[in-house]
């Protein structure tokens, strides 16, 4: 691995560190946001829900952008819009302004996986993918690890609205980073740059697109993508609540649950990642999904604090090589020249799958009473999630469908 690749694997951490951490910060906030504005969990999910609708209609764009044009300036200004939406996190007054301002940061968040996952690609040979991508994806983990023990204390110290300013303050540094540090292979010259010598062969859209919905295998992963992201966002959305409301724990105790997630997150990356470039994406993938379930069920059924911790680490381990090893599937089963493409469409499914969620869990839970159907649904969602990648040929790496 070149000096220059390993560069840009920081540079993706760096922006994923910050993107999930303003994405998952709204769960650890929660509890304290509830009390402020007033709000139901349905108008929670449905705060938390915009978030994923600009993220599901921006992704696409840049997954195609990704592959044609310089993703410096990419991870630039939309890490730039990402932190002004979290800053102004810091002024929600009503479930419309809140709505509002985490839409701007969804917006800012579609550029801060696919154009990494496709930059990252290009930049590491076939046999190194499993685990740059992996180590570009330690930062969602890393994030979540240091922003739950972070804004606890933040919290304490002033509010949940100081919270969202420190975040929004770090994705600017992170930002003037990118475009410090990123750069696009020497051999693929921006589209905007030149007619594309030295680039990769291009087709137009439309044939791309029409290739790809033609694809069994295309749908079959894209649904699988949609499911396990329905089911990861329900404990990051309402576990720290819960814990608190359910379990009676206190707030400090109850935010850093997350940290338990994004600590055996890092561990699936270091392991099942690297262990994909052996045994195959779809079977370590499986893996993934079995450990959702298994946590799913725990905290769905198994009562008490030191329960939910042990569930919530089988549910962190499960959750936390799925991102990579569904980037990385994409150039196992479609060619380099579309992967970008390919992560961006299936961006689509996983932005359907975190819309629904919390709101849907969240009147679940309104319903109820009880967090149990929430975490229910958890299950189901892991389970047919694992039943769809049953039909897909297990794959190694050097034996890709399109070397």
């Amino acid at each position: 691995m070149s000096k220059r690749a390993a560069v840009i694997i920081f540079a993706g951490f760096l922006t994923v560190f910050i993107a999930y951490a303003v994405r998952y910060a709204y769960g650890m906030l929660l509890p304290e946001m509830l009390h402020t504005l007033s709000i139901s969990k349905t108008q929670a999910g449905v705060v938390y829900s915009s978030y994923f609708i600009a993220y599901t209609i921006f992704s696409p764009l840049l997954g195609l952008l990704a592959d044609r044009y310089n993703v410096r300036a990419i991870l630039t200004l939309f890490v730039v819009i990402l932190g002004t939406g979290a800053f102004l996190m810091s002024y929600s007054s009503s479930v419309l302004n809140a709505s509002l301002f985490f839409t701007l940061a969804g917006i800012g968040h579609s550029a801060c996986w696919v154009p990494v996952a496709a930059l990252i690609q290009r930049w590491v040979t076939d046999k190194r993918r499993g685990i740059a991508l992996s180590l570009a994806d330690l930062g969602s983990g890393v994030g979540i690890i240091v922003w739950s023990s972070v804004l606890p204390v933040i919290v304490a110290a002033y509010s949940w609205r100081e919270g969202w300013v420190s975040l929004g303050v770090i994705a600017f540094i992170v930002a003037g980073l990118n475009f410090l540090l990123v750069r696009d292979p020497p051999e693929e010259a921006p589209a905007s740059q030149g007619s594309g010598h030295g680039g990769l062969p291009r087709e137009p859209i439309r044939t791309t697109y029409m290739k790809l919905i033609k694809d069994t295998k295309f749908w079959l992963i894209g649904f699988s993508y949609l499911l396990v992201s329905f089911s990861i966002l329900i404990p990051f959305t309402f576990l720290s609540t819960y814990a608190v409301e359910g379990l009676k724990a206190p707030y400090e105790i109850a935010a850093r649950l997350v940290a338990v997630i994004g600590f055996l997150g890092i561990v699936g990356k270091l392991t099942l990642g690297t262990l994909s470039d052996t045994l195959g994406r779809i079977r370590v993938l499986m893996i993934c999904c079995t450990f959702l379930a298994v946590g799913s069920l725990g905290m769905a059924f198994f009562q008490g604090l030191f329960n939910l911790i042990l569930f919530t680490a089988i549910f962190g381990l499960g959750y936390g090589a799925l991102w990579p090893l569904f980037a990385a599937a994409a150039r196992d089963y479609f060619p380099q020249k579309v992967a970008g493409s390919v992560i961006g469409l299936w961006t689509i499914f996983l932005g359907v799958g975190c819309i629904v969620s919390p709101i849907i869990s969240g009147w679940a839970i309104d319903i109820t009473g009880t967090y149990t159907a929430a975490f229910i649904l958890s299950l189901t969602g892991s389970v047919i999630a694992l039943l769809l990648l049953l039909p897909i040929p297990n794959i190694r790496t050097g034996s890709n469908l399109h070397n």
